[in-house]
């Protein structure tokens, strides 16, 4: 049974490690990282079905989930489908939508970032959620906003 482990431990430890691929559709392994700009609990979320991890109200933190994969360089048109659970209550509330990664100039962690109104934008970055050098700022609970 330990080996068992070993091994399913070493299989995906090794495509989160991938490396570029030859040819014109090189890709590389990605983290996936949640920034959520509402005040409601994202209980889970993923991109092309890499993810999983969920995030508090006004939340950011560091990619942190294991393994996407995405192209080593940006072009245009790309995108990826983002699935997120914001659950009412105890009752999921899963929602899909398709969307366009922005511009990046250089591989790194994938950050799936969530507006009001079911908004979001993708980006790729090196830089955490919570990061000044984040391409996008963290977000900030409004003055007298309190959890629930």
């Amino acid at each position: 049974m330990r080996w068992l482990t070993v091994f399913t431990l070493t299989s995906v430890l090794t495509g989160c490690a991938s490396s570029y691929t030859e040819g014109a559709g090189k890709t590389v392994g990605a983290m996936v990282g949640i920034v959520n700009h509402t005040d409601r609990y994202i209980a889970s979320a993923s991109v092309n079905g890499a993810g999983g991890d969920g995030m508090p109200e006004y939340g950011a933190g560091g990619a942190s989930i294991c393994c996407a994969a995405i192209p080593a360089v940006w072009y245009p048109g790309m995108k990826v489908e983002v699935r997120w659970n914001m659950p009412i209550g105890r009752t999921p509330v899963v929602k899909v939508k398709e969307v366009e990664v922005e511009k990046y100039d250089e591989p790194g962690s994938i950050y799936l970032h969530f507006f009001p109104e079911d908004r979001v934008r993708v980006i790729v970055t090196r830089y955490g959620g919570a990061s000044t050098k984040h391409p996008i700022p963290a977000p900030v609970a409004p003055a007298g906003w309190k959890k629930n």
